[in-house]
């Protein structure tokens, strides 16, 4: 690779690299679905969804690379299947936490029941997965972004960092949200704050379900 096509891919990368971090800490599903773990469960449940949440990045850019962001942007019918399935599911968590807020009255007995952390980590990877907005982010980085010349090294690399970055940030997350100050602070509202996580999930689900 010589200078010119060195010094365009690694423009390349810095406006890459700050878009992604510039999506990565927007709260959305993965960024609630972490911290209502973190909260109700315990850190090490946050931990794992935020480590699912950052598998799932990986299998959604590893599939944008090979193609699937461009498959899913061109295929109404196979886009809108996978939309309905992931607004299905976000609707399905937001009903359980309603449902917990409005039936208990016991803060201990609010949200979910206690994920293993298979469930943890497969409820991170769940949530990442129900977005197919998520591979059109990353097809639209790519196929913007990415030098169409670019080793394959580049793209394992890029891959990677978006992954570990993901898992950094949701880890953070989780280990801020089940901090001392923070969890007291729950315990004083945790009706209220299911309720809320509950009609975002909800929320999120409808606008995905909505989205053309």
């Amino acid at each position: 690779m010589d200078d010119s096509a060195s010094g365009d891919l690694g423009a390349s990368v810095a406006v890459l690299v700050g878009v992604w971090l510039a999506a990565l800490v927007t709260p959305g599903p993965d960024f609630l679905a972490t911290v209502n773990a973190a909260l109700t469960g315990s850190r090490r449940a946050g931990v794992l969804v935020g480590v699912g949440v950052g598998i799932g990045m990986a299998v959604w850019a590893t599939a944008s690379l090979l193609g699937l962001g461009l498959l899913l942007r061109t295929s109404e019918l196979l886009y809108g299947a996978v939309r309905l399935a992931g607004a299905a599911y976000l609707v399905y968590l937001g009903a359980r936490l309603l449902w917990s807020a409005r039936r208990r009255h016991d803060e201990a007995d609010l949200g979910a029941a206690p994920l293993s952390d298979r469930g943890a980590l497969g409820h991170g990877l769940l949530t990442n997965l129900s977005n197919p907005k998520a591979a059109a982010l990353f097809g639209s980085l790519f196929a913007a972004l990415t030098p169409p010349e670019a080793p394959l090294w580049f793209d394992v690399s890029l891959v990677c960092f978006m992954a570990g970055s993901a898992i950094a940030w949701y880890v953070a997350v989780a280990c801020v949200m089940a901090s001392g100050p923070v969890a007291r602070a729950y315990r004083s509202a945790a009706r209220a704050i299911a309720a809320l996580t509950g009609a975002l999930f909800v929320g999120l689900g409808v606008r995905l379900a909505a989205d053309r």
